[in-house]
């Protein structure tokens, strides 16, 4: 596992009945406890300056796939941080051979955070507050197709 959150192990299109219909990257969690899927707010991806919306992108965790609605109401799966998510992406044709700038953002609620540090820490939205044992919001990579 790489220390970057956005991991270059596993960044590939996929292809379906012959036709490539999107592409895959994963994700750590940096933070030591885990959480449960239900704590994930779950944010856009942008590759290459294009957005793709949390509604074009499925959750992989353990073999089982969830859209960031299914996440909200699944309070028993949990994301251990030694394993990894894979971000199934929808995008008709892919991406194209070359390098690729990425951008992910997620953030997880935690019990004992004050509320208004929740508010602060939204996906879609400028990071505004930066906790050290939580990671960033906002993670980038440049990572390879070939």
């Amino acid at each position: 596992m790489e220390k970057q959150v956005i991991q270059s192990v596993g960044f590939r299109n996929i292809t379906e009945g012959g036709k490539v219909t999107g592409f895959q990257v994963k994700i750590r969690l940096p933070y030591y406890r885990g959480v449960f899927l239900s704590q994930v707010k779950v944010g856009s991806i942008v590759v290459d300056g294009e957005e793709i919306t949390k509604d074009h992108i499925m959750w992989r965790l353990n073999g089982s796939d969830y859209t960031w609605q299914e996440m909200l109401k699944s309070g028993n799966v949990h994301w251990n941080p030694l394993e990894l998510v894979t971000l199934i992406v929808d995008k008709p044709g892919g991406l194209k051979q070359g390098y690729h700038d990425l951008k992910y953002s997620y953030a997880c609620t935690h019990s004992y955070m004050p509320p208004i540090m929740e508010e602060l820490m939204q996906p879609d939205k400028p990071e505004t507050v930066y906790l050290v044992e939580f990671g960033h919001i906002h993670n980038t990579r440049r990572l390879l197709i070939v």
